[in-house]
């Protein structure tokens, strides 16, 4: 059976793409990272999803990007913004997170010897990180077939981001046909200490207006 890495954070769209993985055929290995983010409800929700949606495994890295700072997903000092998604790149943006996470994944990929890597980025409903966008999905998968064996001998390990293009209205859409049980996952980005999310946060605002898009019950559980 051919054989995916995954990245799974817990959040709605990793989940998704884990399920479209499956969907696909494919043998799936998740991988989720503590770096060092504030709060650990979404490893929490990653260790659920990936339960649900039945992985072959399920590999927690530790990290400590909590020790670069410049985000406020990781630095206490940096106030997560409440004011909805603007211009401009955010301060909730971790500086160089996708590249070092895919970087991981690659790794164990090629250990694995599996075909591809899946991740659920998405560059159409999103707060505008830069590691989300098409090109940079396109470059590194460059660096992958330039830089693996697999690459080299003419068979590299396939990027796929099967939700780039797509709305959150869509990726609802689509996960709930595959049977995701949203309710497991988490998008905050400042939970409380029960893991409710705050409802104000652009994580949060996007995830309501995708729910209310698609037409579809939102599950999650907000801070009254």
């Amino acid at each position: 059976m051919k054989k995916a890495v995954v990245l799974v954070s817990g959040g709605l769209d990793s989940a998704t793409a884990l399920a479209l993985a499956r969907e696909q055929g494919y043998a799936c290995h998740a991988i989720s990272f503590d770096y060092g983010q504030r709060h650990k409800c979404e490893l929490e929700a990653a260790q659920q999803v990936a339960g649900s949606l039945g992985v072959v495994e399920h590999k927690l890295m530790q990290l400590n990007m909590d020790d670069l700072g410049g985000s406020a997903l990781t630095d206490a000092s940096i106030e997560v913004p409440n004011e909805g998604v603007g211009e401009g790149i955010p301060v909730t943006y971790v500086p160089a997170r996708n590249t070092v996470f895919l970087s991981l994944a690659l790794g164990w990929a090629e250990v694995l010897d599996a075909e591809a890597i899946f991740i659920g980025v998405n560059a159409v409903d999103y707060s505008g990180y830069p590691d989300c966008r098409p090109e940079y999905i396109d470059a590194y998968q460059r660096l992958a077939d330039l830089a693996t064996r697999r690459g080299v001998e003419g068979n590299p390990i396939r990027i796929a981001a099967p939700l780039i293009h797509l709305t959150k209205a869509r990726i609802i859409r689509e996960g709930t046909r595959l049977g995701v049980d949203y309710g497991l996952t988490t998008s905050c980005y400042a939970p409380d200490a029960q893991c409710r999310a705050c409802g104000r946060c652009d994580a949060c605002r996007l995830r309501q207006a995708g729910f209310e898009a698609a037409g579809i019950p939102d599950p999650t559980c907000y801070q009254s």
